[in-house]
């Protein structure tokens, strides 16, 4: 084969391999392609996660939210008035009472005895009392000829101090017909016996804490929110309140912000100066601000519990008065 043959077929291979120039074009337009998918791709993606970044500062901002609420709820704790031992105790723990239910009975025989006594005390001042002005009457009706001034006075004297005798006496009976109605322990609110660890026979004192009722007619929710979320809070702004043990969502507003929580700084020493402390730290975490929502609406089959955590998320509504700052 001659050297002109040889050029030809290496040109020719050249052209139809598969490393021809052609191919190699090509395959630079799909990269070129490639690459410009990739870029795009990526700057669609940083668009959405700014816009998403904005939309989620913006609902942070407008709409303050909080993990750390706790439902709370008035709770009455009753000690008796009179020291006994438990007679009667109708109720369970946990169990719902109106007011005015029986709680407890305080054996209330020694103070059935003391009305007895008292009342008897009461006749007897009552008979003295009477007597003794009869006699202050009749000496005060004779001529200084049959009795002396001083006598006079000495029986009016008589007569004023059986008399209060008498006041003294019938105060003792209300005491203790006030005693024997306090043996009977009745539910001051509508709510729930909580923590019952009194039982049937139990000597209770006077002042001991015997049981507790929560008030059902009083539960709210307290949401502690960062001092930096205060300006976007406002009374009777609407609430959206999740528990934690719930899927439904619990409908509320805003009905106070406290004005004050705890300052370590303020706590005086011995000499009554304030304890300030010599370190301040350039990291400087917002104080949580207790928010108190009111509940306006519990889903059905939600069961509130004094102490149960839940999230909150806030949203203004339009008000027609500004609330005091």
């Amino acid at each position: 084969m001659s050297e002109i043959d040889l050029k030809l077929t290496a040109t020719s291979r050249a052209s139809t391999g598969p490393f021809s120039s052609s191919a190699l074009e090509r395959g630079r337009d799909f990269i070129g392609v490639g690459k410009g998918i990739a870029i795009s791709v990526t700057l669609v993606m940083v668009g959405l996660a700014i816009a998403a970044g904005s939309a989620a500062w913006n609902t942070y901002m407008e709409r303050p939210w909080t993990r750390d609420a706790t439902v709370r709820a008035y709770v009455v704790t009753m000690a008796p008035e009179v020291s006994g031992r438990i007679v009667e105790l109708p109720v369970a723990d946990n169990q719902f009472v109106h007011k005015g239910d029986l709680l407890m009975i305080v054996d209330p025989t020694d103070y059935r005895i003391g009305v007895s006594l008292a009342a008897a005390a009461v006749d007897q001042a009552k008979a003295t009392a009477v007597n003794a002005a009869a006699e202050s009457r009749r000496r005060q009706q004779l001529s200084d000829l049959a009795t002396t001034p001083e006598e006079k006075q000495s029986y009016a004297a008589a007569a004023l101090a059986a008399q209060a005798s008498y006041q003294h006496a019938s105060a003792s009976l209300d005491q203790a017909n006030v005693n024997l109605k306090r043996t009977r322990i009745l539910s001051p609110a509508e709510g729930y016996v909580t923590n019952l660890l009194v039982q049937l026979g139990d000597y209770v004192n006077v002042g001991q804490k015997a049981i507790s009722v929560v008030n059902a007619e009083t539960f709210w929710v307290d949401g502690y929110f960062e001092e930096t979320s205060l300006s976007q809070i406002h009374e009777a702004d609407a609430a959206a309140i999740k528990l934690l043990s719930y899927r439904q969502v619990l409908r509320g507003h805003v009905e106070s912000i406290s004005r004050g929580i705890n300052v370590p700084n303020a706590r005086p020493d011995a000499g009554g100066l304030a304890t300030v402390n010599p370190v301040f730290t350039w990291v400087r975490l917002a104080q949580r601000v207790p928010v108190r929502l009111h509940i306006d609406e519990v889903p059905p089959g939600v069961r509130l519990v004094v102490g149960m955590t839940a999230t909150v998320e806030i949203s203004s509504r339009p008000r027609s008065k500004q609330a005091p700052d």
